[in-house]
């Protein structure tokens, strides 16, 4: 059983940044694909960035491009989510998301939660 444990999140002033992290402990498949999530109150879950874990081949929501950085270390199960020029907008709860389709297991973070002010 994998678990993630989020942490970075906080409240911070619009045009400023933050780190979001997720460390994975347990089993690490290099099929993994290591994803970030948020939903905003009232709204739908929706993709924000994700990268592979072997390959590093990264994709993002338009949304978020140019602006959010995903990253991984492979050798210490972590995945890091650098957020700059943050907006009111991005305001939401940011949940770490692992895939492994080698055995079709999903798993989920516990959130953190991200705050923008204007």
């Amino acid at each position: 059983q994998v678990q993630l444990v989020e942490s970075g999140g906080g409240l911070v002033q619009a045009g400023g940044s933050l780190r979001l992290s997720c460390a994975a402990s347990g089993r690490t498949f290099s099929s993994s694909i290591m994803g970030w999530f948020r939903q905003a109150p009232g709204k739908e879950r929706e993709f924000a960035a994700a990268i592979s874990w072997s390959g590093g081949v990264t994709n993002y929501a338009d949304s978020v491009k140019g602006r959010f950085t995903i990253s991984r270390d492979n050798a210490k199960n972590t995945a890091a989510l650098q957020m700059n020029s943050l907006q009111p907008e991005d305001t939401a709860v940011y949940y770490c998301n692992l895939k492994v389709p080698i055995t079709r297991d999903d798993y989920w973070g516990q959130g953190t939660q991200v705050t923008v002010s204007s």
